[in-house]
């Protein structure tokens, strides 16, 4: 009998079926013939023709790579890639568009390098030119654009890590921010910036942002010496964004002010949290509201936080999207990734989601969060750390790795997936990915980190992918040294990704 099941939301017949895969003593290995079947329908199931089977081992010579950055990446067949910036900040990482997701001109950028290097860039799609908006940061890495018209961004900076704001991203440049006091100054248009203190401070990397305000965002903090490692939080804002057109002050944008909300699982009195109580159902406990003196005031150390309130701790948390899909139905879900220690400990990181009712009670700190696996890693997948939606499919995530390349005993370079929704199936996570980019940028003695995948994101159409190759080879002299970081980096745009034409409808918008 030709048995038929449901994958990712589509009818995939005989995903099973063909020239089975022998193993030692005998019989088959179902696994490899599941994988060999999801790439035998690449193209139905994940819109690309044929997949990577092995992830790229190569070392391209800084020459080469200088010459046509492209030789930096190995792509599925199908796709195809051209060099949009070669002028952005070496450690470019995440990035939004600008003005929109339908036909964006310009993607504004985080430099995840120090205070005296660019922090904020606004990036020609045309030109490639990259003109900074703003210096002082230190590893700037979040970055969204709002559904009411700005532009957030953060850092990945311990607990000084902060938050901040930006109207008319066109109309500013060159401005410098102090860090001790939070105050911008100089270039044009300093007034356009402002640090959004009610979000509290810590490592900040994705922000999983509603368009009535609230915002979920994880501590980018590994476990050790028995602390709890990263949490997951929940701003709810005073005053909800309620509006269609874009804010014409600072002071409009409902982060100026809210209450903090940290998670905690466990739904027993007294809650099973901490350690083995990763997944479940919870609760959101009150951390603080901006500008009371009780329980604490604005800016509050977050990663303090976790400890005294016993909230749930995660290795690593990374990027963080909200997922299009469920909010088309106007339900809340974010997903992100936590990393993992994989080559050292084969910790090898996964990618969880956190629902958490509708978009009008996510409004309500009583809400239930709910966490379930959506991926879960391996030597394969081994360090995932960005992750974007495919907007226009039905339901495809990107998956982003960022592994650690001098100390990989697998020999195996930075590899990109695309994973499939959660279909009809009994459980709650993906039904399979598939590899559909290596880089070829392993790293030498002179350059042992390698490149990296970072901010990948999609137009609303789902068909126009634009990522970054982080301190990839073009970057680093010989010998490297602290002068080593010129601003080469490389943006790319990745085309020839198919979307589901039934589900070309505006689902999923792209950040507001």
């Amino acid at each position: 009998m030709n048995r038929r099941m449901v994958v990712g939301g589509v009818i995939a017949a005989g995903i099973l079926a063909g020239a089975g895969v022998a193993v030692a003593g005998g019989g088959f290995d179902v696994g490899l013939r599941r994988d060999a079947g999801l790439r035998s329908q690449s193209e139905d199931l994940f819109g690309v023709g044929k997949p990577l089977v092995e992830s790229s081992t190569a070392a391209v010579d800084k020459a080469t790579a200088v010459a046509d950055p492209t030789k930096l990446v190995t792509l599925a067949k199908g796709l195809k890639a051209r060099v949009v910036s070669t002028t952005a900040g070496t450690r470019t990482d995440q990035m939004a568009f600008w003005p929109n997701s339908d036909k964006p001109t310009y993607l504004i950028s985080c430099n995840e390098e120090g205070p005296t290097r660019a922090g904020v860039q606004r990036i020609s799609i045309a030109t490639g030119v990259a003109e900074t908006i703003v210096t002082g940061t230190n590893s700037c890495d979040g970055i969204r654009r709002t559904a009411w018209g700005t532009i957030i961004f953060s850092e990945e900076s311990g607990t000084t890590g902060q938050t901040y704001e930006l109207i008319d991203p066109m109309g500013t440049t060159g401005v410098a921010l102090d860090r001790t006091t939070g105050a911008f100054s100089g270039g044009t248009g300093a007034a356009n910036l402002v640090r959004r203190t009610a979000l509290g401070r810590l490592s900040f990397e994705g922000h999983g942002l509603l368009p009535n305000g609230v915002m979920y965002y994880g501590d980018e903090n590994r476990p050790g010496t028995g602390t709890p490692g990263g949490a997951y939080f929940k701003f709810v804002p005073t005053t909800p964004y309620a509006g269609t057109a874009p804010v014409t002050s600072l002071a409009a944008s409902p982060l100026a002010s809210g209450s903090v909300f940290g998670l905690q699982l466990g739904k027993r009195t007294p809650a099973d949290s901490g350690q083995g109580t990763q997944t479940g159902r919870g609760q959101w406990l009150k951390v603080c509201s901006d500008g009371t003196a009780t329980p604490c005031a604005a800016n509050v150390d977050l990663r303090a936080a976790t400890v005294s309130l016993k909230l749930n701790g995660y290795y690593r948390p990374e990027d963080l999207e909200v997922d299009p899909w469920a909010l088309a139905q106007g339900n809340v879900k974010v997903c992100g990734n936590n990393t993992g220690n994989e080559f050292a400990d084969h910790n090898w990181g996964e990618t969880i989601c956190i629902s958490d009712g509708t978009l009008a009670t996510s409004l309500a700190g009583s809400a239930v969060p709910e966490v379930q696996f959506f991926v879960v890693g391996s030597a394969d997948m081994a360090m995932t750390d960005n992750i974007a939606p495919q907007y226009g499919s039905n339901g495809r995530w990107l998956m982003a790795e960022d592994s650690d390349i001098a100390f990989n005993e697998v020999s195996k370079n930075n590899d990109m997936f695309l994973c499939l929704a959660d279909g009809a199936d009994v459980d709650d996570q993906s039904d399979g990915c598939v590899k559909v980019a290596s880089l070829n940028d392993r790293g030498t003695a002179i350059h042992p980190e390698g490149a990296e995948w970072t901010g990948p994101i999609f137009t609303n159409d789902g068909e126009h992918l634009f990522v970054s190759v982080q301190h990839n080879v073009t970057s680093m002299t010989d010998p490297v040294s602290a002068s080593d970081v010129a601003d080469h980096g490389v943006i790319l745009e990745i085309t020839g990704w198919k979307v589901r034409g039934d589900d070309k409808d505006g689902h999923g918008d792209n950040e507001g």
